[in-house]
């Protein structure tokens, strides 16, 4: 059987993953007076999975789901907003990029850096899930 042949019938099983990894951002993050008046670093980490039979197939971008499209989302959104809890603001790029049709599942981790003294950085993981 040609490779090609073999290509096809797997078509339906190319669920892609897409990393998204240490997207350093600045925004106001915390509680705290000096944390509400200066932005702060965040990292963050998002890994998206969707069906990528079509983009596999057709080796083209409008069939891919476009992970620049949705970084540029989360860093206007991230540096434009202000955010009194990680858990929050974890919450609220997930749900950006859950609002992509195509995304099945994703997960986001965001670090802020040296929230604690001894610690490189404190983060929350949220993940969300159209499957059943």
């Amino acid at each position: 059987m040609a490779l090609h042949a073999l290509n096809d019938q797997h078509l339906d099983h190319d669920l892609a993953t897409i990393s998204i990894k240490n997207l350093r951002l600045r925004t106001h993050i915390g509680i705290k007076d000096e944390e509400i008046q200066n932005r702060q670093d965040v990292v963050i980490n998002a890994t998206i999975r969707y069906r990528a039979e079509r983009a596999v197939k057709f080796d083209h971008i409008e069939q891919a789901l476009n992970y620049r499209t949705i970084t540029k989302h989360i860093i206007g959104y991230v540096e434009d907003n202000r955010f009194l809890l990680l858990e929050r603001m974890t919450r609220e790029v997930l749900d950006i990029i859950m609002s992509y049709e195509q995304v099945l599942t994703a997960q986001v981790e965001i670090d802020k850096p040296f929230a604690l003294r001894f610690s490189d950085s404190v983060s929350v993981t949220l993940s969300d899930s159209r499957l059943d």
